[in-house]
């Protein structure tokens, strides 16, 4: 552990001695001419104009980006005149991961083309490809159609691949290099958890802050389509439900449910998730919790007349604590992340505690330092120290 804190002591140095600012112009920030605080801070963690410009297609109300559209002179037609395109390219160095005990220059660890906008009236779209994630080409994940404002009214409809856990918190858009480990979490064989799913989610805002999304997934992941050309490996569908209530502009509460059934073979696995979670907010923290309650009562597709069925019992959650000494303007920040997942299958198992540092060299180029001590896991209790650079242009 010497060898790792002075490697953080010198990177710190650095990084006092390197910093500067410039405004990033990304995809959206190019299109608006505007700064990407405007709905970031610090990038790519989503300020609540960031949430609402996302929620509302990646479109500001009553502004509307010059020469956007091309002249066709065709009414009928809605053609870009340029396509949003944006990189982000994030590399690291690390020690002692996985309680391996050595010193691994993990870059490039992401890179990854990203692109979205409207393509027309309240119709817009996202995605991103990864070049390189991990060092292998992962493909697309994040793809999606939004019908913004449907009937002139605040409902929108989200057709494609997304995360089922956007609409509690945005696994993609967290700060730290250490993961939200409960939205992973899958027992056994099944192939349903909180990450990537194809399916529509339905989202709707009241008056009174109260948001209301569904979500029905094909509860398979996004992986390649079968010899039938289906993407869904079952005949069933699978329901995500929840409700967030805003308290005061401080205080966020939310709650969820999730049903789903999935066969493998001749043995079928029925489940269900409950969960809630809060944001609190008081200048200069933000503090993020999630709590997450599963069931499954044949996770190992066992045929009930021949092999007794597991009912397996899963929880899990995590704590974020997010300080930013100048609100929008901090060009350093500090994170704290606990993790912990408890399920009977004992690989599943995992407690961690994390402390993450970041500096904006950039407005979109983000320096990070992040020590977690990694315990109850398949691994053996170990600390692993990931110092990064995490750039969006």
């Amino acid at each position: 552990m010497k060898k790792a804190i002075l490697i953080l002591i010198g990177f710190f140095v650095f990084l006092q001695a390197a910093a500067v600012e410039l405004l990033a112009m990304p995809a959206f920030a190019r299109k608006y001419q505007m700064t990407c605080k405007t709905c970031h801070s610090p990038f790519p963690k989503l300020k609540a104009y960031g949430e609402e410009f996302a929620g509302n297609g990646f479109v500001i109300k009553d502004k509307d980006a010059p020469r956007y559209y091309v002249d066709t002179g065709d009414d009928f037609l809605s053609l870009l005149r340029d396509i949003p395109i944006a990189l982000r390219l994030e590399g690291f160095i690390t020690y002692n991961n996985a309680a391996a005990g050595q010193l691994d220059f993990t870059s490039p660890y992401v890179l990854k083309l990203l692109s979205g906008g409207e393509i027309a009236k309240n119709i817009s779209y996202y995605f991103y490809f990864f070049f390189s994630e991990r060092g292998e080409v992962a493909g697309i994940e994040d793809a999606f159609l939004i019908f913004n404002n449907l009937f002139r009214s605040d409902l929108d409809l989200y057709i494609g691949q997304f995360q089922v856990s956007d609409p509690l918190f945005k696994r993609e858009l967290r700060l730290t290099f250490e993961d939200y480990q409960v939205y992973r979490a899958t027992p056994g064989e099944s192939g349903i958890n909180l990450t990537y799913d194809r399916g529509v989610m339905v989202t709707y805002g009241f008056p009174t802050g109260t948001d209301v999304t569904l979500e029905v997934l094909n509860g398979s992941g996004i992986g390649e389509a079968n010899i039938f050309r289906n993407f869904d490996n079952d005949k069933y569908k699978n329901l995500l439900f929840r409700v967030s209530q805003d308290l005061g502009g401080h205080l966020r509460l939310g709650g969820f449910g999730y049903l789903g059934k999935e066969k493998k073979e001749a043995g079928a696995n029925s489940l269900w998730m409950a969960g809630a979670d809060a944001t609190v907010t008081a200048k200069p923290f933000e503090l993020n919790l999630q709590y997450v309650e599963r069931r499954d009562d044949n996770p190992f597709f066992a045929v009930s007349s021949l092999v007794p069925q597991e009912r397996i019992k899963t929880r899990g959650g995590f704590a974020e604590l997010i300080y930013l000494p100048k609100g929008d303007d901090s060009k350093w920040y500090l994170a704290g992340l606990l993790n912990f997942v408890d399920s009977d299958l004992g690989d599943l198992d995992y407690s961690s505690a994390t402390l993450h540092c970041g500096r904006m060299l950039r407005r979109n180029i983000r320096a990070t330092a992040e020590l977690t001590f990694v315990f109850d896991s398949r691994y053996k209790d170990h600390a692993r120290l990931a110092l990064g650079l995490v750039t969006g242009f």
